[in-house]
C-alpha cells in the first residue's frame, strides 16, 4: 500500500469517518517515526511497542478533535509523548526512578567524541538512562518542555527535574567519554 497516494486531508477525512483503510494508511505513514520517539521514552522495544500501540488507539479515538491547525505529526507526537508519560506513570517506573540518587564525577565531552558517533550510538547512550533521567532528558532537551511545564506534567517540583535532567547529562558524557576514547 503506497501512504504518499494519499493526501493528508483525505487521510484524516477516511480517518474521521472510522474507515480502517484510511486509519491503516495513517498508521504506516506515522508509525515508524512515532516508535522512535517511543523507544526514547521506554528504553526497550517491547515497552516501545505497547506505547506505540496505545497511542495510535488513542489517536483513532481523538481524531475528531483535530482542528488542523497545527501540523498533524505534532499532533500526534504529542499524543504519543503523552501516552508514554501516562504508561511510565501507571507503571510507577518514574516514582522508582526519579528519587534515585547516585553521585556522578563531572566529565566534560572531549571535544572530538560527539564527532565519532552516529546517532544511533547516542540514542543507545539516550536509551541505557535510568528511567527518571530519560523522561525528563527526553522531555526537555529532545521536546523542548521547560522545567516547570515538566514539574506539572509529572507532579515532581522543578528542582527535581532539573537534577534528573543533571543527572541524565552527567551519565551521558561520561558514557559518551568511554565510547569514543
Amino acid at each position: 500500500m503506497k501512504v504518499d497516494l494519499y493526501s493528508e486531508e483525505e487521510i484524516l477525512k477516511g480517518c474521521k469517518k472510522n474507515k480502517r483503510i484510511y486509519q491503516e494508511i495513517l498508521y504506516r505513514k506515522y508509525a515508524k517515526i512515532m516508535y522512535g520517539v517511543c523507544l526514547s521514552y521506554a528504553g526497550d522495544r517491547a515497552f516501545a511497542q505497547d506505547i506505540l500501540q496505545e497511542s495510535f488507539i488513542k489517536i483513532f479515538n481523538k481524531i475528531q478533535a483535530f482542528k488542523s491547525e497545527g501540523s498533524l505529526e505534532g499532533w500526534i507526537r504529542r499524543i504519543v509523548s503523552n501516552t508514554a508519560i501516562d504508561h511510565l506513570r501507571r507503571t510507577q517506573r518514574i516514582k522508582n526512578f526519579l528519587f534515585e540518587k547516585e553521585e556522578i564525577k563531572e566529565e566534560a565531552i572531549q571535544s572530538d567524541a560527539l564527532e565519532n558517533l552516529q546517532t544511533q550510538d547516542i540514542l543507545e547512550q539516550v536509551s541505557r538512562l535510568p528511567d527518571g533521567a530519560r523522561l525528563v532528558f527526553n522531555l526537555y532537551a529532545l521536546e523542548g518542555f521547560t522545567h516547570k511545564e515538566i514539574a506539572q506534567k509529572l507532579n515532581i517540583t522543578e528542582g527535581t527535574s532539573k537534577s534528573q535532567y543533571n543527572r541524565a547529562r552527567k551519565l551521558l558524557m561520561t558514557w559518551i567519554n568511554k565510547i569514543s576514547a
